[in-house]
């Protein structure tokens, strides 16, 4: 770089600090009012270290006389400000003395800026997450509130259609007792105890093909046949059912709350669809749900009855016994049965 091109990138360096530095001594034999104005006083002959005390010589005359260029960056504190700088080295000749173009470019704004686009990106990420993790926390929700399969056509098209189910069989299970259990036991007690027993339906109604409807206080729905259909709907809930009183027959041994439900079954059709606008719930209703809640009616504590159209679905090794006719809705009568889940007698609920 000849002189005549050092005095041309001088009179470009508007706004940016230059100087032309000594090649063998890193000694400061010319600055720009630039420069001046952001390291304050300065004197010719002044050695570089002195300005910037973190930079190494040696790296730098290395690679200014290997490559003729050298670049890095710097901070340092002017006038109770901290100043970030780039710095760019460039070999020149000034006559026959080799000599070093130094031009510092102020980049504490774009390092500002920077600054605030990571801070920015890191907010955002973190965001993103607890954006997924609300979602996964709503899907969650919702997936206890309806079959997955009305989840993805909810969350698809913002509705529902409302479908028949026929035939499918219904479990109405509820809790013998639970007034008094509510009133005996602390309220916290009594949801926990809930929570791992409705838990435990669900798995092993998972287990059959059956799928909860609703928990709400005593009474626990569910439903073997749908949403997709399954030609041992009858056989899915009453072996779910007898694996229900299982549990609690065991749970019962170990706990010191003893739980006691009745169960009835029913089979045939049943409509199910998302109920309500700003509080909806996924629910299913029609004659299976009707008779299933009737026929609870009529099974003992920890027993389970089934209607005859459900008892006709059954494949062989189920025991069942006759309980006699029952009045069903629409002044029907029908004959029911005891499914039999060879378990001990339960002990006298108080």
């Amino acid at each position: 770089m000849s002189i005549e091109a050092i005095n041309e990138q001088l009179l470009r360096a508007i706004g940016v600090g230059v100087a032309l530095l000594d090649l063998e001594t890193f000694r400061i034999k010319f600055h720009n009012d630039t420069f001046r104005e952001w390291f304050g006083d300065i004197e010719i002959g002044q050695h570089l270290s002195e300005l910037f005390a973190s930079l190494d010589p040696e790296p730098l005359k290395a690679a200014l006389n290997e490559d003729g260029r050298y670049a890095t960056e710097t901070t340092f504190r002017v006038r109770r400000r901290t100043m970030t700088v780039a710095l760019a080295f460039n070999k020149a000749l000034d006559g026959e003395d080799p000599i070093a173009v130094l031009v510092c470019q102020n980049i504490s704004r774009i390092k500002e800026l920077e600054s605030m686009i990571d801070s920015y990106s890191m907010m955002v990420e973190r965001n993103t997450r607890e954006i997924k993790r609300e979602k996964e926390q709503v899907e969650k929700l919702l997936l206890n509130m309806m079959p997955r399969s009305v989840y993805e056509e909810y969350t698809t098209f913002g509705v529902v259609t409302p479908r028949l189910y026929d035939p499918v069989s219904a479990i109405y299970l509820d809790f013998v007792g639970f007034s008094d259990m509510v009133i005996e036991h602390d309220p916290g007690v009594i949801v926990s105890e809930l929570n791992d027993i409705y838990t435990a339906f669900d798995r092993i109604g998972e287990q059959f093909g059956c799928v909860r409807i609703r928990a709400v206080g005593d009474f626990y729905i569910a439903m073997a046949g749908m949403p997709d259909p399954a030609e041992d709907h009858g056989a899915a809930a009453a072996n779910a059912s007898v694996r229900f009183l299982r549990y609690l027959n065991q749970r019962n041994e170990t706990h010191p709350i003893k739980w006691t439900c009745r169960v009835g079954i029913s089979s045939g059709p049943v409509v199910g669809s998302v109920v309500g606008v700003q509080k909806y719930i996924y629910d299913v209703f029609g004659p299976a749900v009707t008779h299933a809640s009737t026929l609870r009616h009529w099974a003992r504590p920890m027993r389970i009855v089934i209607d005859s159209r459900t008892a006709n679905t059954l494949p062989e090794g189920f025991r069942l016994e006759p309980v006699g006719e029952v009045e069903m809705s629409g002044n029907a009568v029908e004959e029911v049965y005891a499914l039999e889940a060879d378990m001990p007698a339960p002990q006298e609920v108080r």
